[in-house]
């Protein structure tokens, strides 16, 4: 599933290549994805000139003065930026056509979702999201706040998108590692000390995420179609049974709300 990281390498990949352009037509292969698109998006979007391209939590905005698109990548989806003359493959849903260039929505398993909003108004699915965890406001302070009197385990709790947003599955893992946070133990037994060094660390994880293209696992690759590149310094995920990288003892895995978490018993506690 792209995560935070491939949904802002793909926001700063495709801006270039639509930011101030107008839209010539929108063709739409298919519309059943995790929801309908409206059948009036053409029409919404034919003539607009983007304005910008943003993101809140996994949804990519761009931005018109009638409105925005918002797009979420879902499992499997992507954007792609191409030309008129590269025929569309079986999964590309969706084309979002420019004078010279296409913006490409690819989804093989049609879980991604793809929203009109006219003017400046909201969606629900984004009204009870928690702060970006790369800004100011997520603070051990407020991770601490958040998780008192919550007993589930810490993985759980910062993957939760009312807590903070962005924090899948993957950099979790990796967050957790960093911090030296077992990824069971109950989020309200976490000290206020100990969640400091956590927000630094999904910090860092996703800022180098970023940095390097994001991670190629499975569907994920760039808006050129490249695959980003940080999965080769993953510490934790994916690498169970191979010796700890500090301690060296064999890395364990477990699940978790059906999920893989992978950790340190030796380092993680």
């Amino acid at each position: 599933m792209p995560e935070l990281p491939e949904v802002e390498t793909t926001r700063v990949g495709i801006g270039p290549h639509v930011i101030g352009r107008q839209v010539k037509a929108v063709v739409v292969r298919e519309s059943r994805l995790r929801w309908p698109i409206d059948p009036g998006l053409p029409q919404y979007l034919k003539g607009q000139l983007i304005e910008s391209v943003g993101r809140r939590a996994k949804y990519l905005h761009l931005s018109t003065s009638a409105g925005r698109l918002m797009i979420h990548l879902g499992m499997s989806g992507s954007l792609r930026v191409t030309t008129h003359d590269v025929n569309p493959e079986t999964h590309d849903h969706v084309d979002i056509v420019f004078d010279q260039t296409c913006l490409r929505y690819r989804d093989p398993r049609r879980f991604g979702s793809i929203f009109w909003l006219p003017g400046e108004e909201s969606h629900p699915l984004l009204d009870h999201l928690g702060p970006e965890p790369l800004t100011e406001a997520l603070t051990g302070d407020y991770l601490h706040k958040m998780s008192r009197g919550r007993r589930g385990p810490v993985k759980a709790f910062i993957m939760n998108a009312d807590v903070v947003v962005g924090v899948g599955n993957i950099y979790a893992n990796e967050s957790l590692y960093k911090a030296g946070i077992h990824p069971a133990r109950a989020a309200g037994a976490i000290s206020a000390k100990r969640y400091e060094r956590l927000s630094a660390c999904i910090k860092e994880t996703l800022n180098a995420a970023i940095a390097a293209g994001g991670t190629s696992l499975r569907d994920f690759v760039r808006e050129d179609g490249a695959p980003g590149y940080f999965s080769q310094a993953l510490e934790v995920y994916g690498r169970a049974g191979e010796p700890c990288g500090q301690c060296g003892k064999a890395l364990k895995e477990i699940r978790q709300s059906g999920r893989t978490t992978v950790f340190c018993a030796g380092c993680q506690r």
